[in-house]
């Protein structure tokens, strides 16, 4: 008897183990993000709104990995919302032709592409444009008279760019980046992304590519160099979801479209400077926000 007692509990907590996933209830959400600050901060804080209002049962999968993952994880129903970039939907997933940057037609067309192609439809978008930028130490671009893009042609052969490596692979990277500048760089080097920033403000490299609402741009001094010739596409982020998710809880758009209006460039950069910088935790950054803006209360 005791035997089959003890039988009996290990077959309960591998079922319990097996069934630990997205399908325990009907009320749960997933939700999943890319593997850097940001996006966990912005995982953080649909997590935390939807917990408050709603009855939902909120899993968070931050730090996930690139796109294509997320995409996949979403298309094999393992995740149910994460936050996309209208200029990566457009070019990487849905593989358009970039012949306009104007961020509503970027939106409208990666929204209805998502709905024929994946029948997964695009919430509200946030009010910040986390677009890849060209910084370099203002120090440095001010002693070589840079200002834009375009002004790095007499330079570049004696300068070392830092870039993610998802940028080395991208339609919208490296490779189509220095044919319509024109760019031969001294190096190219792939890195992390968390260690760009120190890299260049240290003299370790002359350029980064780097995120536009990284809080580390303003406090490290660094200068954005202007897009001249429009190259980088339009990077709007907002909460993505199968139809049919959103269909079984509509709650989800009511409550997330409430988050859009508040997330600027300026505060998307001061909340992802609290995490980098100041070394606070996403969860209490993305709280103490709720709270300030009112979305949750105290």
């Amino acid at each position: 008897m005791k035997k089959l007692t003890l039988l009996l509990l290990a077959l309960t907590l591998v079922l319990t183990a097996c069934g630990g996933g997205k399908g325990d209830s009907e009320n749960t959400i997933v939700i999943g993000g890319k593997k850097f600050t940001e996006q966990i901060i912005l995982v953080n804080l649909m997590s935390q709104l939807l917990e408050e209002k709603t009855e939902l049962d909120v899993v968070e999968k931050a730090d996930l990995g690139p796109t294509d993952v997320l995409q996949q994880a979403m298309e094999d129903g393992d995740i149910d919302i994460y936050a996309e970039y209208t200029g990566t939907a457009y070019m990487i997933v849905l593989k358009e032709e970039l012949d306009t940057t104007d961020p509503e037609v970027i939106y409208d067309r990666v929204k209805k592409g998502y709905e024929e192609k994946y029948d997964i439809t695009w919430l509200d978008p946030f009010q910040f444009n986390n677009t890849y930028a060209i910084a370099m130490r203002e120090e440095q671009a001010a002693e070589l008279g840079i200002e834009k893009v375009s002004d790095l042609q007499a330079h570049a052969s004696d300068l070392i760019l830092g870039s993610d490596f998802d940028f080395l692979e991208r339609e919208d990277g490296i490779t189509n980046f220095n044919e319509v500048y024109g760019l031969e760089w001294k190096d190219n080097k792939g890195m992390d992304p968390g260690l760009m920033y120190s890299a260049v403000r240290d003299g370790n490299l002359d350029a980064i590519t780097a995120y536009a609402t990284d809080g580390r741009i303003p406090r490290f001094d660094l200068r954005i160099l202007e897009d001249d010739k429009g190259f980088f596409p339009p990077y709007y982020a907002a909460p993505i979801m199968p139809k049919e998710v959103l269909e079984k809880h509509p709650e989800i758009a009511d409550v997330l479209n409430e988050l859009a209006p508040h997330l600027t460039m300026e505060k998307m950069a001061e909340l992802n400077s609290k995490v980098d910088i100041d070394g606070e935790r996403t969860s209490t950054v993305a709280r103490d926000f709720l709270i300030e803006t009112g979305l949750i209360s105290e």
